[in-house]
């Protein structure tokens, strides 16, 4: 648990109260989180915002559902990674073409290459890998908050992370090849 947890914790029960102060602090304060985990999934910025103000308003309607005792992070995370995948549904997100996963440019540094390899590599993966990977990774969560998010242990949480980076590593040679 983070140091901010006690304090999250006391505002779920005024939160599940009805209280929107409360539950507009909570989400305030997991918002940056929130986003990172949707742009990351989304790749598009206004997509990300609307899926994190929806979840956000999943997360109101259901909050009932959420323990007192239970970290909210995990939670709402949770639910931005469900309104993510439910928006790549509705959309063709699996149609990449070339023109967009490498630069025409000729003055694209070798980061923002790299980057753009590793986005179309992880967009290979499934939803679950390619979501721990990003929480693990890019919002630098530890073991036992992924572990809470997908409700399993923490040496499952670790086990998971390896194997999707272990199903990483042949995409991004893969993409080394095509380079």
């Amino acid at each position: 648990m983070t140091v901010a947890d006690p304090v999250r914790a006391v505002l779920v029960g005024p939160a599940k109260l009805g209280d929107r102060v409360a539950f507009s602090d909570l989400i305030t304060s997991e918002y940056p989180v929130a986003f990172k985990v949707a742009f990351a999934l989304l790749h598009d910025p206004d997509e990300a915002e609307d899926a994190v103000q929806e979840a956000a308003f999943k997360a109101w309607r259901n909050i009932g559902q959420l323990r007192v005792d239970a970290p909210f992070r995990p939670w709402l995370l949770g639910i931005v990674a469900n309104q993510c995948r439910t928006a790549t549904r509705g959309r063709w997100w699996s149609v990449i073409r070339a023109s967009e996963v490498r630069p025409t440019s000729a003055a694209v540094s070798a980061d923002e290459l790299a980057s753009l390899e590793l986005r179309a590599a992880l967009r290979r993966l499934s939803h679950d890998q390619r979501l721990i990977l990003i929480l693990r990774y890019y919002v630098d969560l530890s073991y036992e908050e992924i572990a809470a998010q997908f409700r399993i242990s923490t040496k499952a949480a670790r086990t998971r992370t390896e194997r999707a980076l272990k199903r990483l590593r042949p995409l991004l040679q893969m993409q080394e090849v095509i380079a």
